[in-house]
């Protein structure tokens, strides 16, 4: 469904039902509300909670930016190896207060808010800007964006700025899959079938490689997210996979030691992906968390 969050047409899914305390998930760049596997929304709603997910601005079925053009990333990426601030079309803060927009819209005073990869970065920002609405935080794969972290590694980064070799549904498919099998989970590997099936169905759902640009973008320009971090309050847990590639596990690592009590938990054998195992060891992480942060929330 779509609903009207700070001023934008954002595309909800709302799963669980009312009255139960609610978990609200963000997902990373160029992702899809669908990026979070059913078997984790599933295991949330099992152990008592309503999940909310979304597509952020400029992605999936949400209001997009293509007014504003997409910028140029290298011009940008050279602005901020040399210090300067990156141009981007909105920033995520801006996509904090979209996700802040959709619990005004559903009438939810207080939630959870769990965080991936980018979804992660926003969520910080959520918790930090809006610390009477949110009861917790998760940050999964995720990074404080302070200078001076390792960035991904140089193949990975290397197929980030790669083309496909053509526009058609299979090259695509083709393409994504050589980027996720070099960040894949190392200890749970997915078939290629299972990849293809997953990215098929997304491309499908809706295809928008302009916006994850402007995500990316709105990424580079997030330079004080370093010192928003010490402001948040809330229970905070900081996941991370020990095999991560895309973003090194010493950015999660970052990310807790700026955060006053955060719990911090490494994963090992994972990487920057949620196939089924990985999504089971989380859960198993995240809901007595969740459950923890509930009691001590009430008054």
């Amino acid at each position: 469904m779509k609903l009207q969050a700070n001023g934008l047409q954002i595309e909800v899914e709302d799963t669980g039902g009312e009255g139960r305390p609610v978990a609200l998930l963000i997902m990373g760049l160029g992702m899809q509300l669908v990026g979070w596997p059913q078997p984790f929304v599933q295991a949330l709603v099992d152990a008592g909670f309503r999940v909310v997910r979304h597509d952020n601005r400029d992605i999936g079925l949400s209001q997009g930016f293509d007014h504003a053009g997409t910028g140029n990333i290298v011009w940008e990426s050279i602005r901020q190896r040399l210090g300067l601030q990156v141009r981007s079309a909105y920033t995520l803060q801006d996509m904090a207060r979209d996700s802040l927009g959709v619990l005004d819209a559903l009438g939810i005073k207080h939630a959870h808010v769990i965080g991936a990869s980018m979804g992660g970065m926003i969520a910080q920002h959520l918790t930090a800007d809006a610390p009477d609405r949110m009861t917790s935080l998760v940050s999964i794969m995720s990074s404080s964006g302070a200078r001076g972290l390792p960035g991904p590694r140089s193949d990975v980064a290397a197929m980030l700025l790669r083309r496909p070799l053509g526009g058609g549904e299979a090259e695509l498919v083709a393409h994504s899959i050589k980027l996720l099998r070099l960040i894949q989970s190392p200890a749970y590997p997915q078939s290629t079938e299972e990849l293809a099936e997953r990215l098929t169905f997304s491309m499908r759902r809706a295809y928008r490689p302009a916006g994850m640009f402007r995500q990316m973008l709105a990424i580079g320009a997030d330079s004080r997210r370093p010192e928003v971090l010490p402001r948040i309050k809330c229970p905070t847990l900081v996941l991370h996979g020990e095999a991560d590639a895309l973003v090194p596990m010493v950015c999660g690592q970052d990310t807790a030691k700026r955060i006053p009590g955060s719990k911090f938990i490494s994963i090992p054998g994972m990487g920057h992906d949620l196939p089924p195992e990985v999504c089971a060891i989380l859960v198993n992480h995240i809901a007595p968390f969740l459950h923890a942060a509930e009691e001590h929330h009430k008054p």
